[in-house]
């Protein structure tokens, strides 16, 4: 079974260098107490975020109690960590800065360079958000790209894990300019943002979203990126305006033929094959994005489609035989539940054959 995340980051060997951090800076930190307070509390059975946040509020109990000293103290150490393991730094901000806008943001600022910021900054966002879009733009310029990204991740409208900014899911419009300036960033880390936070908007307006592609579509390889990754969401639900932008062909001249899952009968943890014959009934050759849905059985019993692309090519007339594999293998990222299951073949965003298999239960010990 793959490693969880939450027994990756905040591990002892982080919590050692943690405390060594802050006695450098702050000689009298009771490191003993903070170790005990960071440890109790049912450390074991908190998930990955629910860490984060406990560390963010242990370092408030053991820190000086004037916020602003403390945040001086964590500006100064936060440079030694990166990546889930530094955004504790930027959780202490979100859960204990409301009252010191001007300072926090400044090391939001600060720690987005090591880790991110994206969670941290939504509270003031959503408290003030002319001020801090106004500033998002500004930061859309900024000579660091960790900042540039912030400008943008922050935004999303469906950022995951994040609280949610109702207005702008309800009126993106505002996120718009900032989007624009960032657009040709020469940091693919950047683009990605960029094309994420499309894509969410995607979901709740389609049109606009469809209208900012056509614009974008041949002004650069990297705006070209961001339009293809922005317009996933859409190009897997078939949206044949989606699908015309990128050249797809009508799915009406292609069949599947011959879908078998074998076995049809798997338990949680092992794999299933499944085989299929396309046929392209067009005389020359058409642009195909093939795709396959796994109708996976949730914890309410009901199915929910999760769509994975095998490929995306010119194919033409004639019969082309395909072959993959799927597991059922739990992850952090999905928890599988025994049931009828389905796969589905999609020929440019259309269902095209179905087959139904079985997934039982583990065996013990086997999870």
């Amino acid at each position: 079974m793959a490693e969880r995340l939450k027994d990756i980051f905040f591990t002892p060997q982080f919590l050692d260098s943690l405390i060594a951090e802050l006695v450098r800076e702050y000689p009298d930190f009771e490191a003993g107490a903070f170790r005990v307070s960071v440890r109790n509390d049912g450390w074991e059975q908190k998930e990955l975020k629910e860490r984060m946040r406990h560390i963010a509020g242990a370092l408030r109990k053991h820190l000086p109690a004037d916020y602003l000293v403390a945040l001086d103290i964590l500006v100064k150490v936060a440079p030694h960590f990166s990546g889930f393991d530094g955004m504790i730094f930027p959780d202490f901000v979100e859960q204990f800065g409301g009252d010191f806008p001007t300072q926090s943001i400044a090391a939001l600022l600060q720690f987005t360079r090591y880790s991110s910021a994206e969670f941290a900054i939504r509270p003031f966002l959503k408290r003030d958000p002319g001020k801090i879009l106004a500033a998002m733009q500004d930061w859309a310029g900024h000579q660091n790209f960790h900042v540039r990204r912030l400008a943008s991740e922050g935004c999303r409208p469906r950022l995951p894990w994040a609280m949610a900014i109702a207005r702008l899911k309800e009126d993106p419009t505002p996120i718009l300019p900032i989007l624009e300036k960032l657009k040709d960033d020469p940091e693919l880390y950047v683009r990605k943002s960029v094309a994420n936070n499309l894509n969410d908007i995607s979901r709740d307006h389609p049109d606009l979203v469809l209208g900012i592609a056509e614009k974008w579509l041949g002004h650069s390889p990297r705006t070209d990126w961001i339009v293809k990754h922005a317009l996933r969401s859409l190009l897997k639900a078939g949206n044949e305006r989606a699908m015309r932008l990128f050249g797809f062909g009508n799915p009406a001249a292609i069949t599947v033929e011959n879908l078998v899952v074998d076995p049809v009968r798997v338990r949680i943890g092992e794999s299933v094959a499944f085989s299929f014959d396309l046929v392209c009934n067009e005389p020359e050759e058409v642009m195909v994005r093939l795709e396959y849905a796994v109708y996976f059985v949730k914890a309410s019993g009901k199915k929910s489609p999760k769509v994975f692309q095998i490929k995306e090519s010119r194919l033409g007339p004639g019969r082309h035989s395909f072959r993959k594999k799927q597991t059922f293998e739990d992850r952090t990222t999905r928890k599988h539940y025994p049931g009828e299951h389905s796969l589905s073949i999609l020929v440019n965003g259309k269902e095209k054959a179905r087959a139904d298999f079985q997934l039982d239960a583990a065996l013990p010990g086997k999870v």
